[in-house]
């Protein structure tokens, strides 16, 4: 076994031990420019990008109508402590195998009209494998559906580098009906970005949620459905 696939399975069982069911390496170089981390010279060298997601509770998804629910709410909320706490212990472990490490968090943006956080834990995602971009602008997993919530670790550490998913959503529109928003498309390049961001601004303060949430696509997004 070489030192980068050593390395990749120790760093997996570890987060997996922790509770993400899904961990992905992928070579972020090609999409740093893409980044919103100053000052650029600290991640010049982070060239790997470890992706890590949780899975959300059907009981809990199930319950979402038209809207997000408080339960739903608390659940996010939760999903994203675990996520963060995963990615500083991965990180941790790595500045003490003596690289570099550094945690993004799970759901901090900067600009939310234009829903841009630190960088785009989708894209990173994608490249390590987890799954493709749906026609609702999330990640889908071929086992999990968009019922998922990622986060990321770059590193300098020499990692295995995983390769994308090819598989796209093929016959399954589910989600294009059930949006508040009218905001999904066939194509998904058509997504609506300010529709969706209105309709959870509308959720966080008319529906007093508080956070900009819906759950709703992810929801109608199960594993298998429409293929």
């Amino acid at each position: 076994m070489s030192e980068e696939q050593d390395n990749y399975q120790q760093l997996k069982t570890f987060a997996l031990s922790q509770g993400v069911c899904l961990f992905g390496v992928a070579d972020v170089t090609p999409i740093q420019d893409s980044f919103h981390i100053e000052p650029q010279e600290s991640i010049a060298h982070l060239k790997w990008g470890i992706s890590m997601a949780v899975r959300l509770s059907d009981a809990v998804l199930e319950g979402i109508e038209d809207r997000p629910t408080l339960l739903y709410k608390h659940h996010y909320r939760e999903a994203n402590e675990l996520l963060d706490a995963v990615a500083f212990r991965i990180a941790s472990l790595i500045q003490e195998m003596g690289y570099r490490a550094m945690a993004i968090a799970a759901s901090q943006t900067i600009d939310w009209r234009r829903q841009v956080g630190h960088l785009s834990h989708k894209k990173v995602a994608v490249l390590a494998g987890l799954g493709w971009l749906g026609r609702h602008n999330l990640v889908v997993n071929p086992s999990h559906g968009a019922r998922i919530r990622l986060v990321t670790v770059l590193t300098d550490l020499p990692l295995e580098v995983d390769q994308p998913v090819q598989e796209d959503c093929g016959k399954c529109r589910d989600c294009i009906p059930v949006c508040p928003a009218g905001a999904i498309h066939d194509r998904r390049e058509e997504f609506e970005h300010q529709s969706c961001f209105e309709q959870l601004q509308y959720f966080a303060k008319k529906e007093n949620i508080g956070y900009y949430i819906c759950g709703v696509c992810q929801k109608a997004c199960r594993e298998g459905r429409g293929k």
